[in-house]
């Protein structure tokens, strides 16, 4: 089976990123599943792309804020995976809503990880800090975090695979942040190598994941 070519976008750390860099080495490793050949953020001197020159990926620096509307922000992004062969588009902390041109060309070829448990504490605005703030203020006893399908709605689309983490009531969102964190870089790399097998299929609105004998 070819290996599934990746595309990363990320405005910050990277250390998502970091984990399919580490998860898929095809660089040494040509029989790698998957492999990360493009990473694009709208913020430059970011970790991700620091993370990505140490990997030897390219890298893009896309500022949706310079283009005259969506669509024209959207062209230049479907141009791009065109011209890398993309397959799977990976968001892992990208702060951008994805235009609607590259969701419809992608349909259910790019996913995002979110560090709670959707359908609750997503949405508009809830990225980060405040998500555990906000698992938190609700007194929640479980949160974790989740990789999903993405559409044209900010934390929807078709649930993948999700992973829990207790909440305590001595938790501030950065120790909770950091037991979510853990589990992301286990879940996230797992479910690019599931995509990348074909087990992964949506059927009305509702994503499943094949065991191996039946892809």
């Amino acid at each position: 089976m070819a290996q599934l070519k990746v595309a990363v976008m990320a405005s910050g750390g990277g250390t998502n990123l970091q984990q399919l860099l580490d998860r898929f080495p095809s660089r040494e490793d040509p029989s790698a599943a998957a492999e990360v050949v493009l990473v694009v953020s709208d913020r430059p001197g970011v970790g991700a792309l620091e993370r990505a020159h140490k990997a030897g990926i390219r890298t893009e620096v896309i500022d949706p804020g310079h283009y005259e509307s969506s669509s024209a922000f959207g062209r230049r992004l479907i141009e791009l995976c065109r011209a890398h062969s993309i397959g799977l588009i990976v968001l892992a902390g990208y702060l951008k809503m994805i235009p609607a041109e590259l969701i419809v060309k992608y349909r259910n070829r790019i996913i995002n990880i979110h560090p709670a448990l959707l359908p609750g504490f997503g949405g508009k605005g809830m990225y980060g800090r405040k998500v555990h703030e906000a698992v938190l203020a609700a007194g929640v006893k479980i949160s974790g975090c989740t990789v999903h399908f993405v559409d044209e709605l900010f934390d929807h689309g078709p649930i993948i695979a999700q992973r829990t983490v207790p909440v305590f009531h001595t938790d501030t969102p950065e120790s909770l942040a950091e037991r979510v964190l853990v589990e992301e870089h286990r879940l996230l790399p797992e479910v690019v190598e599931l995509i990348a097998a074909g087990r992964v299929e949506v059927a009305d609105g509702i994503a499943r994941v094949n065991s191996p004998d039946k892809t």
